[in-house]
């Protein structure tokens, strides 16, 4: 128990000689990673503000911005290792010897940087751009290097890895998304009022893109009615809301117009053969 006692005095002594010593030296360490924080935080508001004036896509602005800041709090941890007096060739070294084995254990992580990278270079879609991709849909928020976030009208946030979506088919509408549907008519009425009433009853709600026609036609042949098929711009934000309201507005219209909409039906005939 002493002798534990006197080892730990010692180690204490140590301490105590060492920050005598070498006080003014880390506390000037310290100061140095404070001001590079500083320094780094200041560099990256100063460069979203300078990309915000030039018009520069967000995705590289964040990007640009974020770098910056990473470099300059490495650089300062590098000079208060060097004025600690702590030798940083040792863990130079012993990054190199273990980044073979560090590089196996991080695929999946560094796989989503690379992707990140090549997402945020080559720019595909952007900030504010509607994505389908992995069997989500949203607007996208934001594009980090190791993933992509969206949003969508739920106000849920969908992370994607972004390995997931450099390596599948994604669809981009930009800020609209197509609303598709088929509403059917008896084959007694007139295709072509009904296609004219569909068209305008779509043109009566407000939230569809005024920039982009409605496609409006025959979609098929059913056995019980001809198929009107309609396909709308909306905005992504608000694509269910705007779905309903375009279906109501149809089923409306189509009733003003004293167009049947018919349900399935079946004709039976009854043979009596006597026997």
């Amino acid at each position: 128990m002493e002798e534990e006692l006197e080892k730990l005095q010692g180690l204490k002594d140590q301490l105590i000689l060492y920050l005598v010593e070498n006080g003014m030296r880390l506390f000037l360490a310290v100061v140095i990673i404070l001001v590079g924080f500083w320094v780094g935080k200041s560099l990256s508001k100063l460069i979203l503000k300078i990309c915000d004036k030039r018009g520069l896509d967000v995705t590289l602005a964040r990007f640009f911005a974020g770098f910056t800041k990473l470099i300059v709090i490495v650089f300062a941890v590098i000079i208060a290792l060097s004025k600690a007096g702590i030798e940083i060739t040792p863990f130079v070294a012993l990054l190199g010897a273990s980044a073979f084995g560090l590089s196996l254990a991080v695929q999946g992580p560094i796989s989503n940087y690379g992707a990140g990278i090549v997402l945020i270079v080559t720019r595909p879609f952007k900030v504010g751009d509607t994505l389908s991709v992995s069997g989500q849909s949203g607007i996208v928020d934001n594009i980090a290097l190791g993933h992509t976030q969206l949003y969508n009208e739920d106000d849920e946030k969908i992370t994607i890895p972004n390995r997931k979506v450099l390596g599948e088919i994604f669809v981009n509408s930009q800020e609209f998304k197509i609303v598709e549907g088929v509403v059917g008519i008896a084959y007694s009425e007139d295709p072509e009022a009904a296609i004219r009433c569909v068209r305008d009853a779509i043109h009566s709600v407000k939230e569809v893109a005024p920039d982009r026609q409605p496609d409006v036609g025959i979609d098929a042949f059913a056995d019980s009615s001809i198929n009107i098929g309609y396909r709308v711009w909306v905005p992504t934000q608000i694509y269910h809301k705007t779905r309903y309201g375009i279906n109501l507005a149809i089923f409306q219209a189509l009733q003003k117009e004293n167009i049947a909409i018919p349900f399935p039906q079946r004709d039976i005939h009854i043979i009596n053969k006597e026997v």
